[in-house]
């Protein structure tokens, strides 16, 4: 499926393009004539081939007319170079959505386009600096990321090529590359967790808020909604900084094939939808203990979701 609905231009249109972008979202096709359609170049396809084809004059369809169905990938302005190749302003990666998955995101975190909004104020860090467009930026990485968690069998590459889909196929203004794994990489850990953080904690939020005003099969005691906190263990990459920061399990000297990461995960007790999540080191390793990390976590859990354990007539 595509993850990218077709996005309207970030410029004022007119009247009569509002309303042809208002028949596009719903018939989701366009239809042209093959013998309308042409090269706006003045020889081939242009210097370096970079360009669309054009409908010139398109004429009425008649029955027995031979067609092209064409499916739309984005709505930009256009760029007329000299030679009369037809570009797309922008970049790709401002176009690239999640489709439905998104729609359920901004539905939950209560603001459209969060995502959009949480990259504005990302600050990155590591080896991506300035302001230059690159092959990706703040948003593409975020939206990156959370389709790692949708296809989760799916490596570096093809994850990225399911967000970018057939967008990387429109001749942008200036010549685009899908992101190469090693780019991804650089990305997201210039990105940090802060901005997926925030990201989860909106979700998370709008998750509670959707249980406390529909769900009639919550448990209650008292004032409080029943819950459950359940603890897990999630393997990291063997890595001498993975392992100094998180230690592992199961061994007291830290001899386990893998680091692990100990989340700590708080449910409601009817549907076992996640209210609230803190991870942090699983336990052995620089001093720690299993006893020690567990405790550290729930002191975090109180501290980040105090909501959660306090009477809902009292906030």
């Amino acid at each position: 499926m595509s993850f990218y609905p077709v996005m309207p231009p970030d410029v004022t249109s007119s009247v009569v393009e509002d309303a042809a972008l208002g028949l596009l979202g719903l018939a989701g096709m366009v239809a042209v004539r093959a013998a309308d359609l042409g090269s706006p170049c003045r020889r081939g396809l242009g210097r370096d081939g970079r360009t669309a084809l054009v409908a010139a004059g398109a004429g009425l369809i008649r029955s027995g007319d031979v067609v092209v169905w064409l499916k739309p990938v984005a709505v930009t302005r256009a760029v007329v170079r000299r030679d009369g190749r037809v570009q797309a302003a922008g970049h790709p990666g401002d176009h690239a959505r999640l489709g439905v998955a998104e729609e359920r995101l901004d539905e939950l975190c209560g603001m459209p386009g969060v995502i959009d909004e949480i990259a504005r104020s990302a600050v990155l860090g590591g080896r991506v600096k300035g302001v230059a467009r690159r092959a990706m930026s703040p948003a593409l990485a975020i939206r990156f990321t959370v389709l790692m968690t949708l296809i989760p069998d799916a490596g570096y590459p093809e994850v990225m090529e399911t967000l970018l889909g057939d967008l990387v196929l429109v001749p942008w203004q200036r010549p685009y590359r899908v992101p190469t794994a090693a780019v991804a990489c650089i990305w997201r850990e210039a990105l940090g967790p802060v901005s997926l953080e925030q990201l989860r904690d909106l979700a998370l939020a709008g998750v509670d808020g959707e249980h406390r005003g529909h769900d009639y099969r919550a448990v209650t005691v008292g004032d409080l909604e029943a819950g459950s906190i359940d603890g897990s263990l999630i393997r990291v990459p063997d890595s001498p900084a993975n392992r100094a920061a998180f230690g592992s399990a199961g061994t007291a000297d830290d001899s386990s094939p893998f680091p692990q990461l100990r989340e700590l995960r708080i449910s409601a007790a009817s549907t076992r939808a996640t209210f609230g999540v803190v991870t942090g080191p699983a336990g052995a390793g620089g001093g720690r203990d299993k006893g020690e990390a567990e405790q550290v976590l729930l002191d975090k859990a109180l501290k980040d979701y105090g909501y959660l354990f306090t009477p809902w007539r009292q906030q």
